[in-house]
């Protein structure tokens, strides 16, 4: 193997390059799991003490048949808390401050402590206050989901400018480091940054990883200051010059990732289990459960059942808007192909002139864009200027939740498209179907309109095959986000 060694320039903070101690952790990892857990422990004590304070009253009231006083209770409760927090891995590396696995385990370290607490109290006969738990429980539980939710934002925003993040370096073929590298880039809150790469070429069998590779990444480890070696993939290397490479890191100081050649295949559906000295990896096929099922069914429900009511009064002046912004409907009625491919009529408040479906082909081809997927039109003459105002923060979108009532688009999931859309999918693009289709998705919060054709289906087909009731409040919340702040990608 011949290697090619680069560095890629970037703007770290300095203590980055400070070496770190064996068998800890980076300096930024010890500094925001200090800055989570005193979030946390405000988030509990804020809880209990104030559902204590709700409840019973400022003043020291005693646990009946009990020599303690609910002070006692909640100082015990709020431990106990922070200590589940603890035992479940909700600070661990591997989960904090990406994805949803984190949020998962703060709902079941929560739940089922106070199952555990609710168990002892029961054997041991104390007459607790059920308020009291009933109130702590979802509000502290969604002070830490909010808290983790405000720190992650701190993350993020600090590993766009390159800090915070494990500094890696790529080894492998120089198109499977690229692939990573780009992916890499276009999501820089998974807090891994690209300082170096090394790229390995191999001409027939080839030697195994030689000295001469491990020295020059030696080198590159050094230069760079990394902390990891991220292989990118296994075109030029074999398992055993993955394990060399291994032996050759500093342990404690350096770390291996090793990248599948899997796509779109979220963490809880991925599960080591090593066999004979082998590294398997065990992938759960998608499961559309009749319990699974009936869960997003029942959210959908009542979110939008909450959402229809509490916006009556802006759906009325948005009425009065639509009405005076020209002639035509309030409300626009546009066939889309939803699950199973079924046809149904989605609504939405009419923020284009009367009759604009007859002239987007005419569009279209002025603009080019006649034969490709994605009907949108730049600088749209038929918007009209109410019409602009409401497509800017969805709000032409409302009138779905009617929709969503009635059971053909769900709050979350695939954003159902036309007919002539859906002529332009592949067998993998079907996929998109076996869902309802929703008014927000992961496409929708990850770019909007700036995102081609094929990256929009990238990200629906990653929600269809990995779908999860978590992951659902989590777009939800960021979808809030790009209402209230829509950016230059709402159109």
């Amino acid at each position: 193997m011949n290697p090619s060694v680069s560095l890629v320039d970037s703007p770290v903070e300095s203590h980055k390059l400070t070496p770190t101690r064996l068998g800890t952790r980076p300096p930024w990892q010890r500094r925001y799991s200090r800055v989570v857990a005193a979030v946390d422990t405000a988030v509990v004590a804020s809880a209990v003490f104030g559902a204590q304070v709700v409840w019973l009253g400022p003043d020291p009231v005693p646990v009946a048949s009990a020599p303690v006083t609910y002070t006692a209770v909640s100082i015990g409760l709020a431990g106990a808390w922070l200590a589940a927090l603890f035992l479940w891995g909700t600070r661990q590396p591997r989960v904090i401050g990406y994805g949803a696995a984190e949020y998962r385990l703060i709902l079941a370290a929560s739940v089922q402590m106070f199952g555990l607490v609710s168990i002892v109290a029961y054997l041991s006969n104390a007459e607790l206050s059920r308020g009291y738990f009933l109130l702590s429980l979802p509000l502290g539980t969604a002070g830490l989901l909010c808290g983790r939710l405000l720190s992650r934002r701190w993350l993020a925003h600090r590993r766009a400018a390159g800090a915070m993040s494990t500094r890696v370096v790529l080894v492998g073929a120089a198109d499977e480091n690229e692939r990573v590298a780009g992916e890499l880039s276009r999501q820089p809150s998974a807090g891994l940054h690209v300082v170096g790469v090394l790229a390995l070429s191999r001409a027939g069998s080839g030697p195994a990883w030689s000295d001469e590779e491990a020295s020059a990444l030696r080198e590159c480890l050094a230069t760079s200051g990394a902390d990891s070696v991220l292989v990118s993939g296994g075109a030029v290397l074999q398992p055993a010059d993955i394990r060399r490479i291994g032996w050759s890191l500093d342990s404690g100081r350096h770390h291996l990732i090793v990248a599948m050649n899997l796509i779109d295949v979220a963490g809880p559906r991925l599960h080591t289990r090593p066999v004979a000295g082998l590294p398997l990896v065990h992938v759960e096929t998608p499961q559309f459960s009749a319990t699974q099922r009936v869960l997003k069914r029942a959210f959908d429900i009542a979110g939008a059942g909450v959402l229809v009511l509490a916006l009556a009064p802006v759906f009325a002046v948005l009425a009065l808007l639509v009405r005076a912004s020209g002639p035509g409907p309030v409300f626009f009625r546009q066939e889309r192909v939803g699950q199973g491919g079924k046809h149904f009529g989605m609504l939405k408040f009419r923020s284009m002139i009367d009759g604009a479906d007859a002239r987007l082909q005419e569009l279209l081809a002025e603009q080019g864009r006649e034969g490709t997927p994605l009907f949108k039109i730049d600088n749209d003459p038929r918007i009209t200027p109410v019409g602009r105002w409401l497509r800017k923060y969805s709000l032409d979108e409302l009138p779905q939740l009617f929709n969503v009532l009635g059971g053909q688009m769900s709050l979350v999931g695939p954003r159902p498209q036309r007919d002539a859309e859906v002529e332009f999918y592949d067998d993998d693009a079907h996929r998109r179907l076996m869902v309802r289709p929703g008014m927000s998705g992961l496409w929708q919060v990850s770019g909007r309109s700036a995102l081609a054709w094929d990256d929009a289906i990238r990200l629906d087909l990653f929600y269809v095959e990995n779908w999860s009731l978590v992951g659902d409040i989590v777009i939800l919340a960021r979808t809030f986000k790009a209402v209230v702040a829509p950016g230059d990608t709402a159109h």
